[in-house]
């Protein structure tokens, strides 16, 4: 393992053989401008977050909010980057947090990197504590459409985003996962949200293998057809008669944040609200 984990790291400049939570850390996006950094008191912690906010948020019609959570020793700014949520649909707030040092075992035991709490109840919700923070400050100060409110997250991230629709499931209209799985611990109090999930066929870190009976899982509790239709490159759609849609993006690559699955990510949200 040692050896692979050396081997990795030659090969791509940064730690990348964790089964779940690697992300190699990246420049700070083209367009830093628009990206203002915010902070919050949480607890005994000051946390950080770039936020994009449209010119007219605190006027004129009511926005919708999107939330990127980055991978385990990934940063803000890689989100920002990667997912430019703010580019490809610029009346959205964005807000791409930025993690803690978390430990992990094996690839991070001394916690040095940064990343989110894996599980409800892990690292006493410092994170749940975060969103919701976050959450009250940005309802507070900008005209944010409660029933259009999305969380993505990448690896770790896409973890933490999977613990977000069982924790706070009734706050959003959907969300999009991308090379994560599910906590079976947390499965269990997730009810059926709207979702876009993002799979690399060889995906080194979290085995596809694991991420399919993820999406497996989802599509039965949101009552999706056992046979999806093609939604475009690599999306397939599963419908449901009386539950909400799921669809997968499955691509030929590994980890990363495909190119292209930002912009289905946006297109998938333009058509989910939550109800009243």
């Amino acid at each position: 393992m040692f050896l692979r984990c050396v081997s990795l790291l030659l090969l791509t400049g940064g730690l990348v053989c964790s089964p779940v939570f690697a992300q190699p850390r990246a420049e700070k996006p083209a367009d830093a401008t628009a990206l203002k950094e915010h902070t919050w008191k949480v607890g005994n912690d000051t946390r950080e977050a770039l936020v994009y906010v449209p010119a007219e948020a605190k006027a004129g019609e009511k926005r919708p909010l999107i939330f990127a959570f980055h991978g385990h020793g990934g940063r803000a700014e890689y989100s920002a980057r990667k997912f430019a949520f703010h580019k490809h649909w610029p009346e959205v707030v964005c807000v791409y947090p930025q993690g803690l040092p978390t430990a992990v075992p094996v690839i991070d035991p001394e916690g040095k990197r940064s990343g989110w709490q894996k599980y409800v109840g892990d690292q006493k919700d410092r994170d749940l504590e975060f969103f919701d923070a976050m959450l009250k400050t940005l309802l507070a100060e900008y005209k944010i459409d409660e029933q259009r409110i999305y969380a993505a997250g990448h690896s770790n991230g896409g973890y933490f985003t999977y613990l977000l629709c069982a924790a706070r499931g009734d706050k959003f209209a959907a969300a999009a996962p991308v090379a994560a799985t599910v906590s079976v611990r947390d499965f269990k109090n997730q009810k059926p949200l709207p979702l876009f999930h993002v799979a690399g066929e060889a995906d080194r870190i979290v085995r596809y293998a694991g991420q399919e009976r993820t999406m497996t899982q989802v599509r039965k509790l949101n009552g999706c057809d056992s046979e999806g239709k093609l939604a475009g490159k690599w999306c397939t759609e599963y419908r449901s008669e009386k539950g909400p849609p799921v669809v997968t993006f499955i691509h030929p690559g590994g980890h990363e944040i495909p190119d292209g699955a930002p912009e289905k990510i946006v297109e998938f949200f333009k058509g989910q609200k939550r109800k009243e």
